[in-house]
This record gives C-alpha cells, structure tokens and sequence, in this order.
C-alpha cells in the first residue's frame, strides 16, 4: 500500500476500534450493574444489552446508502456524534428504560458499512484486501481490550463513568476522522463494500448464503446471551468479584487466538471447511453444556470459556470467508451487509432471550438455550454444500463499452483458476471469483493491459 493508503486503513480501523472497544467494554460487566436502575428486570436488562444491535441492523445498509449520496464523512460524523449522545444518555439514566434509549441511539450510529466504503474509496483494488484484513484484525484486538477494561474501570468509575468514557471514545473518533482520514478525490459505488438493492432478493433465496446468514446472528445470540450469565456465575457463585474477572478473560482469550490458528490452517489450507465449522457448531454447544454443569467453578467456568472462545473466534472469521467463497461476482459487498445485518439482530436476540431466560429459568436456563441454539445451528448448517475455495479478485479495466467488456469477460472466464467474472462499466473493474491455488493473477494482469491499450 502507498502512504495515502496506509494512513487511510490505519486512521479508518482506528475509529472503528474505539466504537468497537465502546460496544464491547459493556458486555462483561452490564448484567452485574444493570440491576441497581429503577425497573430493571432480567428481561429488560437482556433487552437493554442487545437493543443497540436491533437499530444497527435497521440502519447500517440506509447509511451506506445515503454516503454515496451525501458523502462518506458526513455520514460517518453523524453516526459517531449519535453514538455519543446515546452514550451521554446512557450515562445519565436512572432507569432501565433510560438505559435501552441510550443503546438504541448508539446503534443508531450504523457507521461501520459507510467506513467500509470510505476504505474502498481509499484503498486501489489489489490493495483492499489487505485494509479489509486489516480493520478485521483492529476489530479483534479491540474486543479483547474491552473484555479486560470493562472490569476494571467498572470498578473505577461504575457503569455510568463506562458510558461517558465511550462519549470521549466517539468524540476522539470524530477528530480523527477530520485530521488524519484523506478525502476521497470522488466517491464512487464499489460492489464489493457496498449493498447493491437490486441483487438482494436474489441473494436473500439464495439457500448457501442464508444457513451462514442464519449461523452469524445464531453466534452472536449465543454470545450476548452467554455473557449475561458468565458474569453473573462468576460474581455470585464462583466468588470472583467484578474488577478481577480480567484475570479469567485475558488468558482465556489470547489463548483461544493461539488454539484457533492450526483450525483456520486445516481449513484453508487443507480445504477442510466444512468439517472444521461443524466442529465448531458443536464445541459451541458442549461447552454450554459444560458451564452448565460446572459453573460453580471458577477453574471449569475458565476451561469452558477458552473452548467456548476458541470456537467462536474460529467460526466469526469462518462465516466471513464462506460469505466470500459462496457469493456470485459482483456481489460481495450485498452478501456482507445481509450478513451483518444478521448479525446484528442476533445480538439484540441474545439479550432479550438470554434475560427472559435468566428471569424465568436462572443461569441454567440460559445455558440449555443456548444449547439448544447451538444444536439448531448444526441441523441447519449440516446440510450445507462443501464452500468452494474461491476468493474475490478485482482488476481495474478503466473505460470500455459494452462489446470489449463482452469479450473481456469470455477470455477472464476461460483464465485457468477463473470460476467466475463481471465488469461493472460504470466502477471500470472486473469482479473476479477465483481458486487462488490455480490462477495466474500475473497473466489476468496481461490479459487487461492488453484489452486496455485496445482500446486507446
């Protein structure tokens, strides 16, 4: 990457960090503290938890949309500044009910597809890849860093001081935005970071795509339910006060990012996909059968939840890849806003299920629904077709007419390693679905000089 590209996906993936680390700080510790507002029932307190991923999943697509009409910034600066005063709401409250407005306003800040574009926007095609990667990772690190703060400055300045520590979190993303984020020279429409309406229905009866779609918002339900009752089992069962549940995290999860790598390896690598992510639907389910039974312990609660973790870091970089293998040319960027879109409600499912649970069943409830969960995720992905070993691959074509992109795109199809390709006329790129054991990227690359100096 150029020195405009790098200070672009570092500044860009800086922001999504301290809006990630924002969101993730909560999860924790809220369902410790939440009970002291006025009102508070487990129910509400579950829907206070997940209620921001209801209106992120409402509102990310319609925000990436409007940047390209308004601009990438703007939409981008009215996301965080909503994300900061649901903060500051949140931060105020007295009650339960004023702590869910907050969450829905922080969703409401739906910036991460309108990031997504600015990056594209940024970013040259053979470079995008890379930033992308790059933002994933910033977005795992900042979950890490939130388990292990959120304990600690609960204990520091409550739950309340959490909240204005976000407020500060999205304003420094502001200025960051408008002091070190390049402006784009034009925004333009990038099929493979941007929702394209016209292909959703297809994509939406699409069997493949729906089962991963069904699986990500499935995880994350698990995921925030299970961190209503983590907590909870550690704090008034196991003994282990609030600020030093870090201890337990911080291992567990950097551990569970060593124990991940040889799996990912086996599934790339030795095209085992499909065997290694239904061996993660089923470590998910043993393990809440294992907190179950064993969550008196804090040496077992730790076991379950580095297995726990291991599985779920395993599958949330799994989800994304197959989303990529099984998605047609040209539309990446549809597949992944319905994906995260999904996502997104399953965290809003997650809370509420997993507080109606803990309300009605208590911490065992909570895991046997989320075993249930798990167990309904499996029959649903069983049946799934092995996920090709494709990737996407774009090539800047500049201006051709319609009979060059014809030809264009019959001599791309017919490249060895080639499975699909589309040449979107008005992006001026080719979107290629390719096996990257086989193809020859060196040779696409002669194959388009030579279609371009054609056509000068």
């Amino acid at each position: 990457m150029n020195q405009t590209e790098r200070r672009a996906t570092f500044s860009l993936a800086a922001i999504f960090a301290f809006r990630m680390l924002g969101l993730f700080m909560i999860l924790p510790i809220f369902a410790l503290y939440a009970h002291h507002y006025t009102g508070a029932t487990a129910t509400l307190i579950g829907v206070a938890l997940g209620i921001y991923g209801l209106t992120q999943a409402c509102l990310q697509i319609p925000f990436g949309m409007l940047s390209d009409r308004v601009g990438r910034k703007p939409m981008i600066t009215i996301g965080l500044l909503l994300f900061a005063v649901g903060s500051i709401v949140a931060a105020g409250a007295h009650s339960i009910n004023g702590i869910i407005i907050g969450r829905a306003l922080q969703g409401s800040g739906a910036v991460g597809s309108v990031i997504i574009a600015l990056v594209a926007d940024l970013t040259r095609e053979q470079n995008r890849t890379k930033a992308m990667a790059v933002i994933g990772i910033t977005i795992g690190l900042s979950f890490t860093l939130a388990m292990i703060l959120g304990p600690i400055f609960s204990n520091l300045v409550g739950l309340s001081g959490i909240f204005w520590l976000i407020t500060g979190l999205a304003i420094i993303g502001i200025i960051i935005l408008h002091m070190a984020v390049p402006t784009p020279t034009h925004s333009v429409f990038h099929r493979d970071a941007e929702p394209v309406p016209a292909l959703f229905k297809s994509l939406l009866t699409n069997r493949e795509l729906l089962r991963l779609d069904a699986g990500i918002m499935i995880l994350h339900a698990i995921l925030t339910a299970s961190f209503i009752a983590i907590p909870i089992a550690l704090t008034k069962i196991a003994g282990l006060t609030p600020q030093h549940q870090w201890l337990v995290y911080l291992p567990v999860l950097l551990l569970s990012f060593v124990a991940m790598v040889p799996f990912i390896i086996i599934a790339e690598k030795k095209r085992q996909m499909k065997a290694v992510f239904l061996g993660g639907i089923i470590a998910i389910a043993v393990t809440q059968l294992l907190m179950l039974n064993s969550h008196t312990s804090i040496f077992m609660i730790s076991i379950s939840l580095f297995i726990f973790m291991t599985a779920f870091t395993l599958l949330e970089a799994s989800l994304p890849s197959m989303i990529s293998k099984l998605a047609p040319a040209g539309a990446k960027g549809t597949a992944m806003g319905i994906y995260s879109s999904s996502q997104f409600l399953g965290i809003f499912i997650g809370g509420t299920l997993g507080g109606w649970l803990y309300g009605h069943f208590q911490l065992s409830g909570i895991f046997v629904g989320c075993a249930a969960l798990a167990v309904i995720w499996f029959i649903i992905a069983v049946g799934m077709k092995k996920p090709p070993h494709l990737g996407t691959y774009l090539l800047n074509v500049g201006s051709i007419n319609t009979k060059q992109i014809d030809s264009l795109t019959k001599k791309l199809k017919e490249m060895t390693g080639v499975a699909d390709a589309i040449i979107i006329a008005e992006e001026g790129v080719a979107h290629l679905k390719v096996d990257n054991a086989l193809v020859d990227k060196q040779a696409l690359q002669q194959l388009i000089t030579e279609a371009s100096s054609k056509t000068r």
